[in-house]
């Protein structure tokens, strides 16, 4: 069935994870698309907030085209690496996720805004997996930064839970999707920003269920 879980690959633990860096890896400070800085500072009054989806090239194309984005950048969160590299986060060794940081004026989109984006634009059923990329790296992922934005990410989590049964009518439809307080975030290398803008014929892997829902 569409919606089964995959064979999930194992999380190394933090005692068996690569020992890293101390050097973050150089990455460029405009964005491609939008012109802002990826790098912080950011602007007084945005706030911000970290996705993991599958691969990551996709995944920020889907923000930086939402107004009230300010900026976007790819990365690697929610591991135990420091300053890991792609083929190192690639390996399954540092415990890291593909991710997005998303830098948002809230007063132009909402956060319910985003995460509908969000839940709408990958599967998130399948475990440690995304279409065909298989590896812990590929996960499907929520990384907040305060207690609201916590308790909107359940809600909306509960609420697409809720019409992907009410759709297939299969307990195989359940959400395997890591709701967690945000940790470091590790800038990709440069080529990996806005890639899909720089790349407009590279490879997406995205592929969302079918599903929409008003939050």
């Amino acid at each position: 069935m569409f919606f089964r879980s995959l064979a999930k690959a194992e999380m190394v633990s933090a005692t068996d994870a690569l020992a890293g860096r101390n050097d973050a890896i150089e990455t460029g400070g405009k964005h491609t698309v939008l012109g802002s800085s990826i790098q912080p500072p950011y602007p007084a009054g945005s706030e911000q907030l970290i996705i993991g989806m599958g691969c990551f090239w996709g995944a920020e194309r889907k923000f930086w085209t939402l107004p009230g984005v300010i900026t976007t950048a790819v990365g690697y969160s929610a591991g135990f690496t420091p300053n890991p590299t792609y083929k190192e986060v690639c390996s399954g060794k540092t415990g890291h996720n593909e991710v997005v940081l998303i830098v948002f004026d809230p007063s132009v989109i909402g956060l319910k805004t985003l995460l509908k984006t969000f839940w709408e634009s990958h599967n998130p059923t399948q475990g440690m997996q995304q279409g065909n990329d298989s590896g812990t790296q590929y996960r499907s992922g929520i990384y907040y930064f305060d207690e609201q934005q916590q308790k909107v990410s359940e809600a909306t989590r509960a609420t697409f839970e809720t019409a992907l049964k009410s759709e297939f009518g299969d307990d195989s439809a359940a959400i395997t999707t890591e709701i967690q307080c945000a940790t470091e975030f590790y800038f990709a290398e440069e080529y990996h920003q806005q890639y899909l803008d720089k790349n407009p014929g590279g490879y997406c892997g995205l592929g969302g269920t079918g599903v929409s829902c008003s939050f």
